[in-house]
This record gives structure tokens, C-alpha cells and sequence, in this order.
């Protein structure tokens, strides 16, 4: 059996909230092996997703929150598959802004998914979004940190359901406690490491948003 990987992929489109569209490019992560994997932010590119899936079991598609950008290729992604999209509850929302009538398996906090001899521990960290999550790989040393946490500090926090204490909190509580080796893996632009972001924490307290 081949070893457990991670594999990217970038997808363009838009995202839109609060009365706003904005153009983005997303990472879209692939976890898993030749055999079986699991798509982590289903964004925009059905099409492209499921060519990246290839021949692969899909196991499941894991949101890291519900805005648009994250989640509106999920369903057409899993269609046929008999595979579940996963996403916390406190999204929901934004969510059903998406797909309404559609309705996801709920991902909890501490929850653990099995995908190619590898672990993902699900950890809720909310701040973007109510129901934020990452998930933490340590067999393979990565972060898929969504947009809780990027290459030069938190995700954005200025709009509609989201708060700058709380992904503090989340990133200081949750995050930076993990490895400093520890790739993360982002939900848009480049990767960095745990350790590369950790010294900067107060400076981005002190920055306010």
C-alpha cells in the first residue's frame, strides 16, 4: 500500500459575504494514498476536484468552515460517490446560504478521521467563522488550518459571524501549542510552519484585527 500524502490543488472563483464579492484562489487538499482519499474545502472547481480524486474511494469531503468559497463545489464533488461532507454545526448558516435544503454530517470537536493509515483530529477553532475548524495530522507533521491561520497571522475577522478575540484565542489555545515543525497547510496561499508564525502572536494582538 503506498504511504499516506497530501496533495494540492488550486481552485479560482468567488467569495461572497456580506453584500460583497471578492475574486479568490483556494487550496483545495487531498488527503490519502493511491486507493482511498479525502478532500479537505471542496472549493469552486467540481470538475478539477474529482480529476484530482481520480479513480481514488473518496471517503469523505471535510469543510474547514461554511463560506461559500470553501464549500460550493462540495456537493457536486460527493454526487454519485456515497460520500458524506462534513462540517461543524456552528456554520450552518453560512452553509445554508450555499445549499439550502442540503444538510451535512456534523464534524465535532476532538473527532478523528481515518484515511490511508493516517489520523486527522478535528479542532474546532472558531474566530473566521463560528464553526472553524482545523485538522491536525501529526503523522504526516501538517496543520489544514482552513483560514484560521496563514502565513503572517489569523484569518480575516471583519465581517459577519466572525470575532478577533476568539481566533486568538483559538490560534494561541489550539494551534501554536502543536510542533513547531508542524507544516500549515492553508486555505489560501502559501504554507508555513507553526514555529515560523508563533513569535509573532503579540504583534498581531497588538495590530487589532
Amino acid at each position: 500500500m503506498s504511504a499516506a500524502r497530501v496533495e494540492r490543488l488550486v481552485t479560482s472563483g468567488v467569495f461572497s459575504l456580506d453584500g460583497q464579492d471578492f475574486d479568490v484562489d483556494n487550496n483545495v487538499w487531498l488527503v490519502g494514498d493511491d486507493t482511498e482519499v479525502i478532500v479537505v474545502d471542496a472549493a469552486h472547481d467540481a470538475a478539477a476536484i474529482r480529476a484530482a480524486v481520480g479513480g481514488r474511494h473518496l471517503l469523505a469531503v471535510v469543510s474547514t468552515h461554511g463560506h461559500n468559497d470553501h464549500v460550493n463545489a462540495a456537493l457536486d464533488v460527493v454526487a454519485g460517490t456515497g460520500a458524506p461532507v462534513l462540517l461543524h454545526p456552528d456554520d450552518r448558516m453560512l452553509w445554508d446560504a450555499v445549499h439550502p435544503g442540503a444538510v451535512p454530517e456534523p464534524l465535532a470537536d476532538g473527532q478523528q478521521l481515518a484515511v490511508a493509515g493516517t489520523t486527522l483530529t478535528v479542532l474546532h477553532t472558531p474566530g473566521h467563522s463560528p464553526g472553524a475548524v482545523c485538522l491536525h495530522a501529526p503523522g504526516l507533521g501538517v496543520l489544514l488550518s482552513g483560514d484560521t491561520l496563514f502565513h503572517g497571522g489569523p484569518g480575516a475577522t471583519g465581517r459577519s459571524f466572525s470575532s478577533f478575540p476568539a481566533i486568538i484565542t483559538s490560534i494561541r489555545d489550539r494551534l501554536l501549542t502543536l510542533p513547531p515543525a508542524t507544516r500549515v497547510l492553508t486555505g489560501h496561499g502559501d504554507p508555513t510552519t507553526i514555529g515560523a508564525e508563533a513569535g509573532d502572536l503579540d504583534a498581531w494582538i497588538a495590530r487589532g484585527h
